[in-house]
């Protein structure tokens, strides 16, 4: 299960992790972000701890969202060393999603 990642946790877990995070920028009542919740279940389980995965609900974090300029939900973004390598917009195919990532996992 990923993890709610928010203004407070925002720094260690994402920025200061050790290893590439998986952010997804949703909301609950999105549909597609919805639809995309059980993808990040199985990319967060083909990677252990070589991934971090989380999910920032943009509704109630929207200086985030703004920081990182989210147009549209859902939005995912792999952060790696502290910065955004790679942005992901709109709902992906698992398979699309994970060859993105296979760039910043070390096998």
């Amino acid at each position: 299960m990923p993890k709610e990642i928010n203004q407070a946790n925002f720094d260690p877990e994402v920025l200061k992790s050790s290893e590439p995070v998986l952010l997804d920028f949703w909301a609950p009542w999105c549909g597609p972000c919805r639809r995309m919740a059980p993808i990040l279940d199985e990319i967060e389980k083909d990677f252990p701890g070589k991934l971090k995965v989380g999910k920032l609900n943009v509704d109630e974090n929207p200086e985030l969202a703004q920081q990182f300029q989210v147009m549209s939900i859902p939005t995912l973004m792999v952060f790696k060393g502290g910065q955004v390598v790679e942005k992901i917009i709109g709902l992906t195919p698992r398979a699309d999603i994970v060859k993105v990532l296979q760039k910043y996992i070390s096998p």
